[in-house]
C-alpha cells in the first residue's frame, strides 16, 4: 500500500479585496518543494468576508519511503 506525506503552504493575498500574490515567490516555492519529491495537490484561496482573499493555501503531497 503506498503510503504519503501532506504538507502545506499559505501564501498572503495583498491589494484592494485581495486575491494578489507574488508570482515570482510562489513559483519559487513550487520549484523548490518539486524539487524535493513534493507534487501539488490543490490549490484554494480562503475567503474572509464580501470574497476578499486573505490567503492561498497550497497542498502538496509525497510518497513515503
Amino acid at each position: 500500500m503506498e503510503r504519503w506525506q501532506y504538507q502545506t503552504v499559505q501564501f498572503e493575498a495583498t491589494g484592494f479585496m485581495g486575491g494578489i500574490i507574488n508570482l515570482d515567490n510562489f513559483q519559487g516555492e513550487l520549484n523548490q518543494l518539486g524539487s524535493e519529491g513534493w507534487e501539488l495537490v490543490t490549490c484554494f484561496d480562503t475567503n474572509m468576508n464580501q470574497g476578499q482573499s486573505r490567503y492561498v493555501i497550497a497542498v502538496f503531497k509525497r510518497k513515503i519511503g
